[in-house]
């Protein structure tokens, strides 16, 4: 399967270390997953996305992508493959407007019900689709449903955005996880619009942190405060991180329950929530 990463801070922060240097960092851990990588990271309120079919291990492109980044926002992907080809258009994380969106897991037999899957996808976004992986068609589900709730063009809020990803696991359910599926669907999945940014667990690990057990930048950051070491009491974060696997021991990580989403909206707050949508 795939291993996905996404940060939001109150700052500009460096991604390379979570993407590079840590002892678990997402190019060490693509010798296990080695079909491709995507870093997106947004720039006056636009994502730029680079993607890639190689391995990000062995790509000088991630690991100059990844000593550039400076963002707020940061979302990065490593693949392998399922369904789909090795291609760059079927490497995550996947754009449309102003949303980029990654998945770990897979729909097994997808070809069975990838015309099912199509049609719950709105016509007009349904053509935006390049790729041959189930994922892109999670994504686009995702947003089909979000639009339900308001323009995809406007800021709808944390609240909508988590109902979206619940809403769409449970319509994939339905569709794919038949009696005679030879097993349920994966579909752990991480969303971003720049500012709000949510995950959900479904079938596969995801892990996420707040705050650290030390800052070694507390003494000159003017945004330290409590909640950079210690956990949350207003629900107000200075940061918030998502993982298929715990990057750094410098972070304090708590593992997703399954089917819970969690996110934090554009003021940083967080919220938590747990539905009946998994296996």
């Amino acid at each position: 399967m795939c291993r996905l990463y996404g940060f939001r801070s109150v700052i500009p922060s460096q991604a390379h270390r979570s993407l590079v240097n840590a002892d678990n960092a997402l190019a060490t851990q693509s010798e296990r997953h080695p079909d491709g990588w995507g870093v997106a990271y947004y720039v006056d309120d636009a994502p730029h996305v680079t993607r890639s079919s190689s391995t990000a291990l062995h790509d000088n492109l991630f690991k100059r992508v990844s000593g550039v980044v400076a963002s707020q926002t940061v979302v990065a992907h490593i693949r392998k493959a399922t369904v789909g080809e090795v291609s760059v258009l079927n490497c995550h994380p996947f754009q449309y407007g102003r949303w980029v969106f990654a998945h770990n897991g897979d729909i097994p037999e997808f070809g069975r019900c990838r015309d099912e899957i199509e049609a719950q996808i709105s016509p007009t976004l349904r053509r935006y689709i390049l790729g041959d992986t189930d994922s892109e068609r999670v994504f686009f589900l995702f947003l089909t449903q979000l639009e339900r709730l308001g323009p995809l063009g406007s800021r709808l809020g944390i609240g909508p955005i988590m109902s979206a990803l619940e809403e769409t696991v449970t319509t994939i359910r339905r569709i794919a996880d038949t009696p005679d599926a030879p097993a349920p669907s994966l579909l752990t999945l991480l969303v971003t619009d720049g500012t709000s940014m949510a995950a959900i667990r479904g079938g596969k690990d995801l892990y996420w942190s707040t705050h650290k057990n030390r800052c070694v930048d507390s003494e000159g950051c003017p945004h330290y405060s409590d909640v950079c070491e210690a956990p949350t009491r207003t629900g107000l974060v200075n940061h918030f991180i998502v993982s298929s696997e715990p990057v750094s021991d410098d972070n304090v990580w708590t593992e997703f329950k399954e089917g819970e989403v969690i996110g934090v909206d554009a003021g940083m707050r967080l919220s938590r929530r747990v539905k009946a949508v998994a296996a």
